[in-house]
């Protein structure tokens, strides 16, 4: 089959529909001339139909696989915001509450983990969610390879307990624990460039999934 002229922006659905079989083109085989009597036509009548609900099977099929992918992401993403908690502020300024306290082992500064996550604004405002993607994020926490506000998230320190491995909590944080005066995902000058704009306030839902494996 001559590969699709579809723009790469089309659908995983929509790829998956276009890259199905098409129908034979090929003429059909000479026949013996039906007996009196039967319809000659009740055949090719037959194959047409049996290969309109071959096509429509595939499709429903195709459709199935898709949503098996997506829904579980959305599902646990939705989960992760659907309860609510009270927040604890401590001396640093970060708020956090546990939505869930797991009950494997506590992370542990220095260690490589993976843990799920969605940030917004203080508006509601998604910039980033790893349940969107399908897979945890792999850091090394306590030792300044993410911003601050995360490292005491899942680490602990300054009055924050560590996560424990299956664990899901909240998080509020001041600029000073997230991006500061420079925000994030910055294409120009202009504070309204920026995917975090400067001196913002950052909301999280942190699920501690484990230990990496280095």
């Amino acid at each position: 089959m001559a590969p699709s002229t579809t723009s790469s922006t089309a659908s995983p659905l929509s790829r998956i529909l276009l890259s199905l079989p098409k129908p034979s083109t090929a003429q059909p085989t000479r026949c013996a001339k039906a007996a009196p009597g039967t319809d000659s036509g009740a055949g090719a009548g037959a194959s047409k139909k049996s290969l309109v609900f071959t096509r429509r099977e595939a499709a429903a099929t195709a459709l199935s696989t898709v949503l098996s992918r997506v829904l579980p992401a959305v599902a646990a993403e939705t989960d992760v915001a659907s309860a609510e908690c009270s927040l604890e502020t401590t001396p640093s300024g970060l708020a956090f509450c546990d939505r869930v306290v797991g009950a494997g082992a506590e992370a542990v500064k220095g260690q490589l983990i993976k843990a799920h996550y969605r940030g917004m604004l203080e508006d509601g405002t998604v910039f980033d969610s790893s349940y969107g993607r399908g897979r945890p994020l792999t850091i090394m926490v306590g030792v300044g390879e993410v911003i601050k506000g995360w490292d005491l998230c899942i680490a602990g320190g300054e009055g924050i307990p560590p996560m424990r491995v299956g664990g899901k909590r909240s998080l509020k944080l001041p600029p000073e624990l997230a991006y500061g005066e420079k925000g994030a995902g910055c294409r120009g000058w202009e504070p309204t460039s920026c995917v975090i704009p400067p001196n913002s306030t950052l909301l999280f839902d942190v699920e501690y999934v484990g230990r990496a494996s280095s």
